[in-house]
């Protein structure tokens, strides 16, 4: 028995048993290195704009401390439970043991659609959530970050609430804040653009020029939003963009700037066009060169995988492919490169430990040495992967999954299992 259920644990923990299986792990120390040190669930009573009182379920869960304290995300979606909030926390673990971070994973979040609350609603709710997460949460225990329904708002809203208990000013305790709240310049765009960089290093590897090469984003938040302008910016033609209100597909190659403008100010790619509507169900097996699923977990199953007409698949979301797909994109290696998500959105919590590590010393950096220092760790990520899986001839996801599970390994079994 375990608290955790449901399909996006139970595809984390397939994908732990492929990695598992591949090193060998004896079966009593499996158990430790893939469920949660601790899980918190708590109320989050509101009073709405009505008078009434609203109660949301909130969660966070806490995969592993051995390396440091534990970092990630909070979402807000009507979607969370704390299924997908723990798999998301282990997704981090590996995450951040593959690019060198001394964190362990961490993800949190309310069951709620933002969207039907007031600004002073979301306010409330959000400090209310980091007041009952203050037993639980530190700058050396647990330090949230945005996610999916969250940004840069609601991080200072968190801080706020945590300096305010503490009686000083705490900006470590959340990354992804406002730079005038001692947030890092390149966050918000941290993640889209370590997208947009190692698309570029697959290129180079599998011989893709992208002058001229296509592209289709699906999922055009903070992460798609900027891979895809970054994208546009290297001269690739983003043919295909969708988000939660329908997609837009122009093979000539969509206005990636303008409609980057347009989402920002109306918040979604809704009303921008009639003439270029098109089937979100038709997105991802558009004949292109690079695809880049950048929206929810489970998007591509195995039936989907064998249809996919790309030569790089870039995975900006979190657990966008079934381990059941995983099986047939093994077997089209050849014809189609895999960045898998815990590399190729890994952008973001890289800049959250630079953001982390700046409020702890008070020094903070440009923009241009935030990037170089970001596009740097992931380079060497990379080419570890690619090592990796040519050394050892296994999928890309297998490499950089064993990489970071060996390192949390590695690390526990140092310190010992304690008392």
């Amino acid at each position: 028995m375990t608290a955790y259920s449901g399909p996006v644990f139970e595809m984390a923990a397939k994908q732990f048993e492929v990695i598992a299986e591949y090193l060998s792990i004896p079966e009593d120390a499996r158990a430790r290195l893939l469920m949660p040190k601790r899980a918190v669930t708590v109320s989050c009573p509101i009073h709405r704009d009505d008078g009434t009182t609203a109660v949301f379920e909130g969660y966070r869960v806490q995969h592993h401390l051995t390396l440091g304290p534990t970092k990630g995300g909070t979402r807000f979606a009507p979607s969370v439970d704390l299924g997908e909030v723990a798999a998301l926390a282990v997704w981090m673990s590996w995450k951040c043991a593959l690019v060198g971070l001394p964190y362990g994973g961490a993800k949190g979040g309310i069951t709620v659609d933002p969207s039907t609350l007031s600004r002073r609603e979301l306010e409330a709710l959000s400090r209310r959530y980091m007041q009952e997460m203050i037993p639980f949460v530190g700058p050396h225990t647990d330090v949230m970050a945005p996610d999916m329904g969250t940004n840069e708002q609601i991080m200072a809203w968190f801080m706020d609430t945590y300096s305010m208990y503490q009686g000083q000013t705490v900006t470590e305790i959340v990354t992804g804040k406002p730079v005038s709240a001692g947030g890092t310049l390149g966050r918000r765009e941290a993640t889209g653009r370590g997208v947009a960089h190692l698309v570029r290093k697959a290129a180079d590897e599998i011989k893709v020029h992208l002058g001229g090469a296509t592209a289709v984003v699906q999922g055009f938040g903070n992460v798609g939003s900027i891979a895809a302008l970054e994208l546009h910016n290297m001269g690739v033609k983003v043919i295909a963009v969708s988000d939660h209100t329908g997609a837009l597909y122009r093979s000539s190659g969509l206005d990636i700037p303008q409609l980057v403008r347009h989402a920002s100010l109306r918040g979604s790619l809704a009303g921008y066009s009639n003439e270029l509507g098109f089937d979100p169900a038709e997105m991802l097996t558009i004949p292109c060169d690079i695809l880049v699923p950048a929206a929810l977990e489970r998007v591509i199953d195995a039936k989907l995988a064998a249809d996919l007409r790309c030569r790089i698949l870039a995975e900006g979301a979190n657990g966008p492919t079934t381990p059941e797909a995983d099986l047939v994109l093994e077997q089209r290696q050849g014809e189609l490169f895999l960045i898998p998500d815990i590399l190729c959105n890994s952008g973001g919590v890289v800049v959250s430990y630079f953001e982390w590590v700046q409020d702890l010393q008070r020094l903070f950096w440009e923009e241009d040495e935030v990037m170089r220092r970001e596009y740097q760790v992931l380079d060497r990520a990379f080419e570890r992967v690619l090592a990796r899986s040519k050394q050892d001839k296994v999928f890309n996801r297998t490499a950089a999954m064993a990489i970071g599970v060996e390192r949390v390994r590695g690390a526990k079994e140092t310190r010992g299992l304690f008392p």
